[in-house]
């Protein structure tokens, strides 16, 4: 039996968030060898998510509960984007503490994004061991994705992100078992 060779993998964030950034490398580190391209989506378009059949993609959430500037001007220009078939999976960085009531709410905003474009979202993770009052990347009792808290739980996060990446090895090959789950905002 020939063992299967995971398609490449490529991960879009905003190289100026030095947090986001570093755990981006972190998980290109896990996943191990070359199979995960680290795109600046400051400098992607349409041809750089069209690239890829398994795409991840990461974000900070500022202020109160939105998208930094580089997802926020790059969302719009990739609205003719068409990502049926391509599997999404999200990692984002909040606050618990000083942002209770949006914590890691880009996540949400991303996740939106990607599905109404006809990606199938997958990564997603459970809140337990989180303290928040709301939450935009929170549905159906899941984060729609890796969360992490680096202000306040930093010693979770190498444990949390190599969870995630063995969930997406599997879920990346077979398919998430939401798949056929409707996006609800």
């Amino acid at each position: 039996k020939s063992k299967r060779i995971m398609k490449k993998i490529g991960l879009f964030y905003g190289t100026a968030t030095a947090k986001t950034a570093a755990v981006a490398q972190k998980i290109k580190k896990t996943f191990g060898g070359d199979i995960v391209d680290i795109i600046p989506v400051e400098q992607s378009d349409e041809k750089e998510f069209n690239a890829y059949d398994y795409i991840i993609a990461g974000s900070s959430t500022w202020f109160d509960g939105e998208l930094p500037t580089y997802w926020d001007e790059t969302l719009p220009e990739l609205t003719g984007l068409d990502l049926t078939g391509k599997k999404v999976a999200l990692f984002g960085l909040g606050d618990q503490k000083k942002y209770p009531d949006n914590f890691a709410d880009g996540i949400g905003i991303l996740a939106k994004a990607f599905a109404d474009r006809g990606a199938t979202l997958v990564g997603r993770t459970s809140p337990e061991g989180y303290h928040f009052n709301r939450s935009g990347a929170l549905q159906n009792g899941q984060f729609l994705g890796l969360i992490l808290d680096i202000e306040n739980q930093s010693d979770k996060t190498d444990e949390r992100v190599r969870k995630w990446v063995g969930q997406l090895k599997t879920e990346f090959e077979k398919g998430a078992p939401s798949s056929d789950e409707e996006f609800n905002c």
